[in-house]
């Protein structure tokens, strides 16, 4: 039997170098293809605002505070260029000191340049908190709008962990610190706490809803029971100016504030990614996936202005 194995020495050596070449060329190829695909997308990203034009301002899920949005928005007052904000909301709201970050801010913004506020399919809670900050609010007629109140939800797991066998003790500096207990029913001491907690931000909520819709308090204190409203029922109550969408809210800007017409628009915050920022977001994504990490919404643990859907949402 032939054997066609190469038995020179050099020939075997020739071909191990051959083999490893050809695997560095294709390392160093896909490293290539991988920069210019980099260089191409921090080239070649979404198109940045240059000229005059309308600045997009989306406000979309669950609302907290955040340092790099609220830099965003002091941008747009400064910005020359800018002639109105839309503030896009699709949001059921979020933690009552991210919905006051916005208010604040975006009081400061409207101060600046005209601001239009147009709801989607929900802006609740603190998403109308956000909403009520703009000249104008826009939404669907179908859309839901309203939940004017604030939320603290304590979950009492003494009995199950009484039936399992689990005791917790604690020491504290305090008869409130860390109160309630999650093994403990929130009554005495720790509900007043909570309660004049809750009230507190409840009365300022109301008060700006009041101030910013032109409405009696007694007016606004009867629709911040916590209910939601469609667009159509929210005009009727006061709650929203108008049914209609962004070509409504662009056409009003031009009509009653002046701004020149055909503006582009263009989504100032959140900021596109591009380059390295979308392929970290892209291999982050598939990091999580790897994981059995999903993306979803925030857990939130305090103080809230959120409309709930049903007891576990």
């Amino acid at each position: 039997m032939t054997d066609h194995a190469p038995t020179d020495p050099h020939a075997v050596i020739a071909a191990e170098r051959f083999r490893t070449s050809r695997g560095l060329w294709r390392v160093l190829a896909f490293i290539a293809l991988a920069l210019a695909v980099i260089l191409g997308l921090g080239r070649f990203g979404l198109p940045q605002a240059s000229g005059d034009h309308i600045a997009r301002l989306v406000i979309d899920g669950t609302i907290a505070t955040d340092p790099a949005r609220l830099a965003a928005i002091n941008a747009l007052a400064e910005d020359d260029s800018v002639k109105a904000v839309i503030v896009a909301i699709n949001s059921p709201g979020g933690t009552t000191a991210g919905g006051e970050e916005l208010y604040e801010a975006l009081g400061q913004l409207r101060a600046a340049k005209p601001t239009v506020a147009v709801i989607k399919e929900l802006g609740a809670s603190a998403a109308y908190m956000t909403a009520i900050a703009t000249d104008r609010i826009f939404a669907r007629r179908l859309s839901i709008v309203g939940s004017i109140g604030v939320l603290f939800q304590h979950v009492n797991a003494g009995k199950l962990l009484d039936t399992i066998g689990v005791d917790f003790d604690k020491v504290a500096s305090g008869p409130l610190k860390a109160e309630p207990d999650f093994d403990e029913p929130m009554e005495g001491a720790p509900r007043a706490a909570i309660a004049a907690l809750v009230d507190d931000s409840f009365q300022w909520f109301v008060d700006i809803v009041a101030e910013r819709r032109g409405l009696a308090r007694p007016a606004a204190l009867a629709l911040a029971d916590g209910r939601i409203v469609t667009g159509r029922m929210g005009i009727d109550a006061g709650l929203i100016d108008a049914i209609g969408g962004e070509l409504e809210a662009i056409a009003w800007l031009e009509d009653e504030k002046g701004v020149p017409k055909d503006l582009d628009v263009h989504t100032a915050w959140p900021r596109p990614e591009t380059g390295f920022d979308l392929v970290g977001t892209i291999l982050g994504g598939q990091a999580k996936s790897l994981l059995g990490l999903a993306d979803g919404a925030m857990p939130l643990d305090g103080l809230v202005s959120l409309w709930q859907v049903g007891p576990a949402s």
